[in-house]
């Protein structure tokens, strides 16, 4: 009698099913773009997560951006003195920095170069996390390019009208080439996102090669959330439950400079989420820290670095849909009279921390 081999979904059960650092039952970490972040209203948010045992991930911009931007005016970038100091400092606590891109706006290679060289003079080495930015066209393997399925890019491209020529990191020759050194300094780069907690359910295999997108060593998925409002809504104690029933991994992409905390004092219901998801007993690293963990127990276990086939499609199909969700909820939220067409031209490719319709 042949034996059964396990479907997809019961593969997929079995591998959020780990045995962490330290016992832990499951992971967890965020990924903190820096879009409209400063040290006034992100500081706060660092001393809870500092005095509750977590160490996550932030992006920064290495330099200014002295054309101005109309949507990311607001923020930060480490040419500032004190957002500088308090990298710095976050650093030096057990934080880890990383990349965003080289400011707010589309930089061409020498300013590319330029970040690159400042962000390794203030933390002694390059980054090892790209995260690529909402409408910059240095992005790598951003937009349609982040799908293989031709139903998919095709639906995408009818529903954003989106020029699939625009982001054009990756492509040697152009302007905003830097894919080379995307390559040379970068150990991970995120692609696709999911809006459940547990990411391991949309992605047990992160960290993955991917051949057709081979200027990023490794590649890893994230649970979205773009404002305070869906953090919260993630962290659900429910989720939480789920999360470690599951024994999963989280990393959760966000951007806590979008009203994380008002007046110096953190949003309530995000204080109380993390405080109860701190008492729960979660192993809680950067994220470098876990994606090198899952890249090591992958390698223990003797599995390919690429992406199965049906867990790729799965995900491109999940991700489409859960794109589609969170954008009906977030016009049905907005105020009367908002328009979304600002947010339209880059459609589903603009999702990343990003992954929202909403720049990141």
């Amino acid at each position: 009698m042949a034996m059964r081999t396990p479907t997809t979904r019961s593969r997929m059960r079995a591998n959020t099913r780990r045995g962490f650092p330290d016992g832990k039952k499951f992971a967890f970490t965020i990924i903190d773009d820096t879009d409209v972040g400063t040290v006034d209203n992100l500081k706060p948010v660092y001393d809870l997560l500092f005095q509750l045992g977590f160490r996550t991930t932030k992006t920064v911009w290495p330099v200014a951006c002295p054309e101005g931007s109309a949507d990311f005016g607001s923020s930060e970038t480490l040419a500032d003195a004190d957002y500088r100091a308090f990298a710095i400092d976050l650093q030096k606590q057990g934080f880890e920095l990383t990349w965003h891109g080289a400011t707010m706006e589309a930089s061409e290679r020498p300013r590319t170069v330029a970040a690159l060289e400042r962000y390794k003079q203030i933390f002694g080495d390059y980054p090892r996390i790209h995260l690529n930015h909402a409408l910059n066209r240095e992005n790598v393997y951003w937009g349609v390019n982040r799908l293989d399925s031709p139903l998919l890019r095709s639906a995408v491209r009818k529903f954003a009208h989106w020029d699939p020529d625009y982001f054009v990191g990756e492509r040697e020759g152009s302007a905003f080439w830097w894919g080379d050194l995307c390559s040379r300094h970068m150990t991970y780069g995120r692609n696709l996102t999911t809006n459940q907690l547990n990411t391991a359910r949309f992605n047990p295999s992160m960290p993955y090669r991917d051949p057709r997108r081979p200027l990023v060593p490794w590649w890893f998925s994230s649970s979205d959330a773009e404002s305070v409002e869906e953090f919260n809504e993630l962290l659900h104690p429910r989720n939480q439950d789920q999360l470690e029933r599951e024994g999963g991994f989280c990393i959760i992409a966000t951007h806590f400079g979008k009203d994380f905390a008002r007046d110096g004092k953190v949003n309530p219901i995000t204080r109380a989420r993390l405080e109860e998801l701190a008492s729960r007993p979660g192993w809680f690293p950067t994220a470098g820290e876990l994606l090198d963990w899952l890249r090591e127990e992958r390698a223990a276990a003797s599995a390919r670095a690429t992406l199965p086939r049906l867990e790729w499609i799965r995900m491109q199909w999940q991700f489409v849909w859960d794109l589609g969700v969170r954008k009906l909820k977030q016009h049905q939220h907005a105020p009367n009279g908002t328009s979304w067409s600002r947010f339209d031209p880059p459609g589903f490719a603009e999702i990343s921390s990003s992954e929202s319709f909403i720049p990141a």
